[in-house]
């Protein structure tokens, strides 16, 4: 399982601390355990530190023992290796930088994954609090926090070495062959502050998301983009056909015009989904906010229904009961049908596949680490820390469960699917 030291909570902690194996600890030294471990943590500087170094210690320790199939002088028939002392590495956290000792292995095979996974998008967001210091846009907040991630040197070669590698990794990520078919595409758009030329501008981060033959869930593409235009959305899709993107049978997304436009144009003959989440929310901005908890119970029901023709059904008593709002007959006798197509697919996929809620919970950690840099000093820096973010949550998608069971979906025989297959194939 991939493995995050900012994960560890300190709830996590102080129950490590407060049992053992075989032991049960009465209510009044629990609480004694407790409180002598908050006085420490307010009090000693480097105690969370030297918790989490030792935590690090033994998780290396641990994926040694996995790897040559014995502990240290343990004699078995199973071991498939022999240990060979240890390398010193340093790992440079939001702590304080810890100092490890690596196990090595005689045949020099075994490596872990603890430096290269968890500072991918440390390295991100250090670079990006750097740069901001050097435009000399930081605050002495800032200045602080990159001090303390980093050391002192602010130099111009500093960024260029911490970025040659970093940015090199994420090239070839984002440009990786789609070797795999991905039935399912949900693109969803969130929002970062980002300084253009010398301005201080929003700016979409376009995040596009796959789930695969398998059912895994996949990002397959992570952009920045100064507007939500045509050519913007146009470009990255075009992209995503020219890595190998193929098998689709469902878009998914908001109703963005440019990014409508630009799927009818790159997948044409493929099925769209409008996701449900957002045309509830657009259904619901038309009446006054009091009548907004009725309205939007009767519209649950709505996408609550086995049949698209008793959806629709439903939807037209909505829209005579608040006939009184125009757009409303327009929104819930035509758009709707767009925000219904999932009913066309296994009725196993349909709670999943009628939204973009897959990527809200990648969006939200975007927020949680972009809002330590508040404003980023260019989109490149802020792509860079996106992406890493972006990549180590991939990595925890497919080694994680799947998503959906597509067996049901082999056999399964959409409206026009004869059609949509050979569109697909003549845009390539």
């Amino acid at each position: 399982m991939p493995f995050d030291i900012m994960s560890i909570t300190l709830q996590n902690i102080m129950l490590s601390n407060n049992k053992t194996k075989g032991e049960t600890m009465d209510s009044s030294k629990n609480n004694a355990k407790s409180k002598m471990f908050q006085d420490a943590l307010v009090n000693e500087k480097d105690f969370l530190k030297e918790i989490i170094q030792d935590y690090c210690q033994s998780l290396l320790e641990e994926q040694m023992r996995q790897h040559i199939g014995a502990e240290k002088y343990q004699r078995t028939i199973e071991r498939s290796g022999h240990r060979n002392g240890y390398k010193p590495r340093t790992l440079k956290t939001r702590v304080g930088t810890l100092n490890l000792l690596v196990p090595q292995d005689r045949e020099g095979n075994f490596s872990t994954s603890l430096f290269s996974r968890y500072q991918r998008s440390e390295k991100a967001l250090v670079i990006a609090l750097m740069e901001m210091y050097i435009k000399g846009i930081s605050t002495r907040k800032v200045s602080a926090i990159t001090e303390r991630l980093c050391g002192t040197s602010y130099s111009s070669s500093t960024i260029s070495s911490l970025t040659s590698k970093l940015d090199g990794q994420i090239k070839a990520w984002k440009t990786r062959p789609l070797k795999k078919k991905y039935p399912y595409l949900l693109a969803d758009t969130t929002y970062i502050k980002s300084r253009v030329e010398d301005s201080v501008l929003s700016q979409g981060v376009v995040i596009i998301a796959g789930i695969d033959e398998d059912g895994y869930r996949e990002i397959l593409s992570v952009e920045v983009i100064n507007t939500e235009t045509f050519e913007s959305y146009d470009r990255i899709f075009k992209s995503l056909r020219q890595r190998g993107l193929s098998g689709l049978k469902l878009v998914v997304s908001d109703d963005n015009k440019g990014l409508v436009k630009a799927v009818n144009k790159n997948f044409m003959g493929i099925f769209w989904q409008r996701c449900t989440f957002h045309f509830i929310r657009n259904v619901l901005d038309i009446v006054p906010r009091a009548k907004r908890k009725y309205l939007a119970e009767d519209l649950k029901t709505v996408f609550s229904c086995s049949t698209k023709k008793d959806a629709l059904k439903i939807a037209a008593g909505i829209s005579d009961r608040y006939s009184k709002y125009e757009r409303m007959e327009d929104m819930l006798a035509v758009d709707i049908l767009d925000a219904l197509t999932f009913m066309d697919f296994p009725v196993e996929h349909k709670r999943r596949i009628r939204t973009t809620n897959l990527l809200e919970r990648l969006n939200g950690e975007i927020k949680r680490r972009t809002k330590v840099v508040r404003i980023f000093p260019n989109n490149r820096s802020a792509g860079r820390l996106i992406s890493a973010i972006a990549i180590e949550q991939n990595e925890e998608w497919l080694s994680g469960r799947k998503y959906l069971d597509m067996d049901c979906l082999k056999d399964y025989r959409l409206p026009g699917s004869d059609t949509a297959d050979k569109v697909l194939v003549a845009l390539k």
